[in-house]
């Protein structure tokens, strides 16, 4: 795959909003024999979402079966060993936001089974999530715990993961 790094299995993919984290993410499938797995952990509640989740389904094309999974995501990595195909999840940030909304499940609680699952994986394993401590201190309750689930689960998955890979402006940057 010409001017991508090979990557070490399972490799977190981190980057702030439309920086192309995804785009890298897919790319690095290029490598590997189809077909596919696409976890998607969006739900469409609008026409603007619907028109983002739309976007990545044309640039994914045919290679690819899609599961949806907005939160039960460790079940679905779990019901996927043993098939030996590749597997993209994106994204862990949409994943939590889910959990934090429309869910009374323990958002650490799904982290640790999460990253128990990633660390059992037996396929290649790419795991995309939004790097979103960044920007300016949240001004309700419920916009701060998503920024700091956030920050600890995507260090929580870092340390799973053999490798992490941090994208900005389009440009991959291997962290570990």
């Amino acid at each position: 795959m010409t001017g991508y790094p090979e990557f070490n299995s399972p490799l977190l993919v981190l980057g702030g909003a439309k920086s192309g984290k995804s785009f890298y993410a897919e790319s690095l499938f290029e490598t590997l024999g189809p077909p596919f797995i696409y976890i998607a952990t969006a739900q469409v509640f609008d026409d603007e979402m619907k028109a983002r989740v739309d976007l990545h389904k044309e640039r994914r094309k045919g290679n690819w079966e899609t599961i949806e999974c907005p939160l039960m995501l460790a079940d679905a990595l779990i019901g996927l060993a043993g098939k030996g195909r590749p597997v993209l999840i994106d994204c862990i940030t949409l994943w939590l936001g889910n959990i934090l909304c429309f869910s009374s499940a323990d958002p650490e609680k799904a982290v640790a089974d999460l990253c128990n699952a990633i660390s059992a994986a037996d396929h290649p394993l790419v795991i995309v999530s939004n790097e979103v401590g960044g920007g300016i201190v949240p001004e309700n309750e419920l916009a701060r715990k998503f920024r700091d689930l956030a920050g600890s689960a995507n260090q929580r998955l870092a340390k799973t993961c053999a490798s992490v890979t941090l994208v900005t402006a389009g440009l991959p940057l291997r962290l570990k």
